[in-house]
C-alpha cells in the first residue's frame, strides 16, 4: 500500500498565498471593470498599439471575470479540487487580459501579469496540499 503523503507546510502556505492572490485580483478586476463600465474616459488609450478596444468592452469583461477568479479563490479556501484547475485557467486569462491592457494602465497590468504567474505557479506546484491538509 502506498504511505500517506506529508503535507508539506510551506507549500500550503504558497497554495493560501495563491487563493488570497486570486481573491484580490478578483476584487481589483472587479473595480477596473466598474471604472471602466462607469467612465470609458477613465483610462488613457493609446492608437499604436496591436490591441484596440472599446474601455466600456474591457470594463464588462473585467467585471465578469473578476467575479469569477473572486467564487474561485473563495472555493479554493475551501479546498474544492475544481477550483485548482479554474484558478490556473483564470490566472492565464487574467494575466493575457492584463497583456492587452497595457496601453490604458501598465502599471497595473505588470502587477497583474505578476500575481496571474504567481498563483498559476502556486496552484500547479503546490495545490493538492492544501486540498489535503
Amino acid at each position: 500500500m502506498a504511505q500517506p503523503r506529508t503535507i508539506n507546510n510551506a507549500a500550503v502556505g504558497w497554495t493560501a498565498f495563491a487563493s488570497i492572490m486570486m481573491f484580490f485580483l478578483g476584487v481589483w478586476w472587479v473595480i477596473a471593470g466598474i471604472a471602466g463600465i462607469l467612465k470609458d474616459d477613465l483610462f488613457v488609450v493609446t492608437h499604436k498599439y496591436v490591441f484596440t478596444f472599446s474601455v466600456t468592452t474591457w470594463g464588462w469583461i473585467h467585471l465578469l471575470l473578476g467575479i469569477v477568479v473572486f467564487l474561485a479563490a473563495l472555493a479554493l479556501f475551501q479546498g474544492a479540487v475544481w477550483a485548482r484547475t479554474v484558478g490556473v485557467i483564470l490566472g492565464a486569462v487574467s494575466g493575457l487580459i492584463a497583456f492587452a491592457w497595457l496601453p490604458a494602465y501598465p502599471v497595473w497590468g505588470v502587477i497583474f501579469i505578476t500575481v496571474s504567474v504567481f498563483v498559476i505557479w502556486a496552484l500547479t506546484v503546490h495545490g493538492r496540499d492544501l486540498a489535503d491538509s
